[in-house]
């Protein structure tokens, strides 16, 4: 690539991240480092996910949304189960890994599963953050940080709009 090219490509990409325009994209086929085929994909239209999602939900979780702290059915469950993802059913957080860290959202210090999760950076509201998103459909979650308990060290802090409690039965844990 020559030195003008270069600098041009650099210039459009920081200018585009500090602006925030790239945040609103679809992920791509890849992300994490691993590819998906396109059948592993949730999509549905702007109308389809209003008339499957209630309001709060459809803010949270297509509009990148958060809901106020304290105020969401998750934040203070004990109960046991699998959370998996409002929008499409893709299991996400084990209940068994929630715990408290009195942020008022539900938090966990691991996902179910790795790959059900994508990373994004958020450099929305002047902070320096890392988005959460439903792998399967791109549903917002919420974000996580290095502030967790062992053996992590993290903190998923999520959305309770964007999560459907699935309680273990006896049967599951066989």
């Amino acid at each position: 690539m020559k030195p003008i090219t270069y600098f041009v490509v650099v210039v459009v990409i920081a200018t585009a991240g500090a602006f925030g325009w790239m945040m609103y994209r679809p992920s791509p086929v890849v992300e994490n480092g691993r590819s998906q085929t396109m059948s592993d994909k949730v999509v549905k239209s702007d109308e389809e996910w209003r008339q499957q999602l209630t309001e709060d939900q459809y803010y949270v979780t297509r509009q990148r949304g958060t809901e106020r702290a304290f105020t969401g059915q998750y934040w203070n469950t004990k109960e046991d189960g699998v959370y998996v993802c409002v929008c499409c059913g893709q299991p996400l957080f084990d209940a068994r890994n929630k715990f408290d860290s009195g942020c008022g959202w539900p938090s966990f210090y691991s996902p179910s599963d790795k790959d059900h999760i994508f990373y994004r950076p958020d450099h929305s509201h002047f902070m320096e953050r890392t988005e959460i998103v439903c792998s399967r459909c791109d549903a917002h979650l919420g974000h996580v940080f290095d502030d967790g308990p062992p053996p992590t060290g993290q903190r998923y802090c999520i959305n309770s709009a964007s999560l459907r409690l699935e309680k273990r039965t006896v049967k599951d844990e066989k």
